[in-house]
């Protein structure tokens, strides 16, 4: 008996799984086996562990927050390498390419405003992103030393904006970082030593634009991406915080556990409220996928149609061209060293040098000093009510100090009413 051909279709559909199952190797999962074994087969996939627990799902836990900070980045890569097409770093022409970005490329004012605004919002969400962090506890053991990363990326992620601060070269940008760059040079010792090497000499020209670009469009993301791929490592090995607790075993007399144990898979766990550790429930855990990698599609697709709208409806601002011998009044720094700079108009050394020194001194020994692991993993812990307190009243008085220095100053840094 002849056997039947495969008709044309079936031929396309076995072509396709080959190349399918090429690149995923496990193809499209559909039994619970497949969808943990496609996570680890696949290197994209594989900084997601197989499953995840449902409390580290809950949006009200993580609000995202790392994750959007994350698509920021990758978006600001994206159209910073577009926007690298149509740049001179030089200032007469870095000015004319803005102005071309403008009125001459297709959708390249889109693409400004894109980068400009998720900028902004990368800042600002990091900060957040610490500040949730902090407030559920989650820096405590063993997440001490990625605590520690997370306070550099902040850093970086202040560096990155602020050099690309300068890049229009308007008057905006060239009294910022006039103003951002006067801060620097407050730190003792080598504070003029700091400035001389960021402007390339002692005033803002052609050297300095051509520094702030080679470090906002290489040596910055290059430091940025080697962090976060560190980040997003420790955070797969160490574990998200919040694990449900649950109790250790402990052995009766002669080694054998107790009839009472509940056991889950391989662990043997039983009642004993004096010795409880967070440890993983796999009743408590789901699949990665689709559960995880499902809210990070949406939360992908909700961050670039919000950025999307926000890039039409508002325009990045240009002023007119540089001019060193036309200085506003007043000159203000970018705003998020604002809260600084109206700190340094009472004291230069306190806003200049003191106060952030204290507070970059103060994140890195955190987690160090607070050894505890109560309150790990909860939103404002009572265990931690000392601790979130002076956090949230530090929080508090940078934003204060930001909105006085953003919306109060006016010439000759005097108090004004913004209405």
């Amino acid at each position: 008996m002849m056997e039947s051909r495969p008709t044309i279709r079936q031929r396309i559909r076995t072509e396709f799984g080959r190349v399918t199952k090429s690149v995923m190797r496990i193809g499209w999962p559909q039994t619970d086996k497949d969808r943990a074994a496609v996570m680890i087969s696949s290197i994209f996939l594989h900084i997601h562990p197989a499953r995840v627990s449902k409390h580290a799902l809950k949006p009200s836990y993580t609000l995202g927050l790392g994750l959007i900070s994350a698509i920021l980045f990758g978006i600001l890569t994206l159209t910073g390498l577009a926007l690298m097409l149509y740049y001179v770093p030089y200032p007469a022409e870095a000015y004319r390419s803005m102005k071309d970005l403008q009125f001459v490329v297709t959708f390249g004012v889109i693409l400004r405003n894109m980068h400009r605004w998720s900028a902004h919002a990368m800042v600002a969400v990091v900060f957040f992103h610490m500040c949730r962090v902090f407030w559920t506890g989650s820096y405590k053991t063993p997440r001490e030393f990625n605590w520690v990363i997370g306070v550099v990326l902040f850093l970086l992620t202040l560096l990155l904006s602020f050099t690309g601060y300068l890049l229009p070269w308007d008057q905006l940008a060239f009294w910022a970082i006039t103003v951002g760059t006067n801060i620097a040079a407050y730190a003792p010792v080598v504070g003029d030593q700091i400035k001389f090497l960021l402007l390339g000499g002692h005033v803002i020209g052609p050297t300095t634009l051509l520094r702030f670009y080679v470090m906002h469009c290489v040596l910055l993301p290059l430091a940025v991406v080697m962090l976060v791929s560190l980040h997003i490592w420790r955070v797969r090995k160490d574990g998200l915080s919040g694990a449900i607790r649950v109790d250790t075993p402990v052995a009766e007399k002669g080694g054998a556990f107790p009839a009472s144990t509940k056991t889950y898979g391989l662990m043997a766990l039983t009642r004993r409220p004096s010795a409880s550790v967070d440890a993983r429930d796999p009743n408590d855990e789901v699949f990665a996928w689709p559960h995880l990698l499902y809210r990070e599609l949406l939360v992908t697709v909700a961050v670039i149609v919000a950025l999307h709208t926000v890039s039409l409806l508002f325009m990045a601002p240009l002023e007119s061209i540089a001019d060193p011998t036309r200085t506003p009044n007043p000159a203000k720094a970018p705003w998020y060293f604002l809260g600084l700079q109206e700190l340094v108009s009472h004291s230069a050394f306190i806003g200049g040098v003191l106060v952030p020194g204290l507070i970059v001194l103060a994140l890195v020994a955190l987690p160090y000093l607070d050894r505890g692991t109560q309150g790990s993993g909860r939103w404002f812990a009572p265990e931690r009510r000392v601790a979130n307190t002076i956090y949230t009243a530090v929080v508090i008085v940078a934003v204060i100090l930001t909105i006085i220095g953003t919306f109060f100053r006016g010439p000759n840094w005097g108090w004004v009413w913004p209405w």
